[in-house]
């Protein structure tokens, strides 16, 4: 199990993950858009989020640090665009910390099977921190 942070930009996120992978002299990794995402039959892709970063992540001094634009029309608050990851391969470990997060909290994602996760949920604590949740199975790297 891995504990990640998650960093959200408002439209410029790929610009950021450029600089920061010079910066720290990290090799840059596939981007995911939200165009790439399976279509949803009950919802149209604005225009202006296909081309936004949906994921992406890089290993900066050996810690992974992930990386998406939020989605238009999503609020976005700079300093409040953080968010704490766990990975894991133990789906019985991701159900129960999500339970555990969710107590008092908000939940902002039911756990749910995902085309990049079989397991991946989003909550915010009675503390007010933002947490994701995500089976790694090994073939994806969230």
């Amino acid at each position: 199990m891995a504990l990640d942070v998650y960093l959200n930009f408002n439209g410029n996120c790929r610009q950021a993950v450029e600089f920061y992978a010079e910066v720290f002299e990290a090799e840059k990794l596939h981007i995911m858009t939200f165009g790439e995402a399976p279509p949803n039959p009950e919802f149209n892709l604005p225009e202006e989020a296909k081309d936004l970063v949906m994921h992406t992540h890089l290993n900066i001094m050996g810690s992974t640090v992930m990386f998406s634009d939020v989605f238009p029309g999503m609020p976005f608050t700079a300093g409040n665009n953080i968010s704490l990851t766990i990975v894991s391969k133990n789906t019985d470990e991701i159900k129960s910390l999500y339970g555990k997060l969710k107590e008092a909290g908000t939940v902002s994602m039911e756990l749910q099977e995902t085309f990049w996760s079989k397991c991946y949920g989003m909550v915010t604590d009675k503390f007010g921190i933002h947490w994701q949740l995500s089976h790694d199975d090994g073939q994806t790297a969230m």
